[in-house]
């Protein structure tokens, strides 16, 4: 049997990660901070630090079916490159897109980041 229960739109969820995501929640990190000042006025609902899987993305947006990323540099090492690349393949089993931000990314071409977020 499995750990996962279905969730708001019916996305499979890890109901253990649910605390886990909301002290992330309160705890983002300045690049998390930065892009979520712009998402949470974005024209569709998009969530914060939301459990799929037996995942926490950082951002989730379901009519778009979007997953956003923000990597910081713990993702550009060999096993968490792989790792990354794994997660990517599970959620787009579920049709989703990911799509990734490097920390330096929304910190210093924040501009850029939300001109590729506004032409979706």
């Amino acid at each position: 049997m499995s750990n996962l229960t279905e969730g708001r739109y019916f996305l499979p969820y890890d109901k253990a990660l649910v605390p886990r995501a909301k002290e992330m929640r309160k705890n983002p990190t300045p690049a998390e901070r930065e892009l979520w000042e712009f998402l949470r006025t974005f024209p569709v609902k998009v969530w914060r630090q939301k459990p799929i899987e037996y995942f926490i993305v950082d951002f989730y947006c379901p009519k778009l079916k979007l997953v956003i990323e923000v990597d910081g540099a713990g993702h550009f090492i060999p096993e968490a490159e792989a790792y990354d690349a794994q997660r990517t393949e599970i959620l787009a089993g579920y049709g989703l897109r990911v799509l990734r931000f490097t920390n330096d990314e929304v910190l210093n071409s924040f501009e850029g980041v939300c001109e590729v977020l506004w032409g979706l």
